[in-house]
């Protein structure tokens, strides 16, 4: 077990590839996390596999190893991040019929997405005035912190981004595309989709965002704000610090620490004014 000085490893991963017997792994790969008091979320399905976990570093990874010991994950990366309390309450291991959820079964990762742009290649990118950038992440993620110039398509699940490219996008008018997203696995399906419906140069942060705030020096940056992430961590900043936002205890959206004492942002607070 870990003691209370210690810091706790987060993990995240993601892999498309073709699991037909995703269904018998849960209970093996959910027992083996709980023994080792391992704590996060881990989604399976047809289409692969994706999770964040945390734990000591002895535990993730065996989990890992666990993992890498199937031949179709025999090459699965992972990045890492700490922090100072366990950032989960318990281990879920979850069948989904995605591991991100666009609605569109038919785009397959594994047969084409964009070109990877490593986090100094990025920055490059985003000063071509050629290139269209765009945040494919939800409008309350890209509210707290986004790439500068990064175009908002005001989505609020991933499930709506294919009408966003319907109606805002048009590949010859847009020849050059760039997505990022938290930590790729959005941009693989984007890209895969941009590409199957005729856009030609469609590029994509490589290891989203949170590999290029640990990769990037603050001075360097042309992130602005904060990341949003899916732990009790809420945001992180540069070099994967803690940042600055809890969540609304209504509706679970983000707030910056402090603003509300209640834990309601604004509009919530308002619905409970008499």
């Amino acid at each position: 077990m870990m003691n209370a000085s210690e810091s706790f490893v987060i993990a995240t991963f993601y892999k498309f590839v073709s699991l037909p017997d995703y269904k018998a792994w849960r209970d093996p790969l959910l027992q083996f996390c709980v023994d080792r008091q391992v704590k996060g979320t881990i989604l399976l399905a047809r289409e692969g596999i994706n999770g964040t976990i945390a734990g000591s570093p002895e535990t993730i990874e065996a989990v890992l190893a666990y993992l890498k010991q199937n031949p179709e994950l025999a090459g699965l990366s992972h990045r890492e991040s700490v922090a100072p309390s366990p950032p989960f309450e318990r281990m879920k291991v979850k069948l989904k019929s995605e591991i991100v959820t666009l609605g569109m079964p038919e785009v397959d990762p594994t047969q084409q997405v964009g070109q990877y742009i490593d986090p100094q290649g990025w920055n490059r990118l985003l000063q071509d005035p050629t290139v269209t950038v765009i945040d494919t992440r939800n409008d309350y993620e890209f509210k707290i912190g986004s790439f500068q110039g990064a175009i908002n398509p005001e989505t609020q699940s991933f499930r709506q981004f294919p009408d966003y490219i319907k109606t805002h996008l048009d590949p010859q008018t847009h020849p050059k595309v760039a997505l990022f997203c938290t930590g790729g696995i959005r941009c693989e399906k984007a890209t895969a989709l941009m590409l199957q419906w005729g856009f030609k140069e469609v590029y994509h942060l490589q290891g989203g965002i949170l590999n290029y705030l640990a990769s990037i020096p603050s001075e360097e940056s042309l992130w602005q704000g904060e990341c949003f992430v899916f732990d009790d961590r809420v945001a992180l900043q540069e070099g994967l610090e803690p940042g600055h936002y809890q969540l609304c205890s209504q509706c679970g959206n983000p707030i910056p620490l402090g603003d509300r004492p209640n834990l309601q942002c604004p509009d919530c607070g308002k619905s409970f004014e008499f």
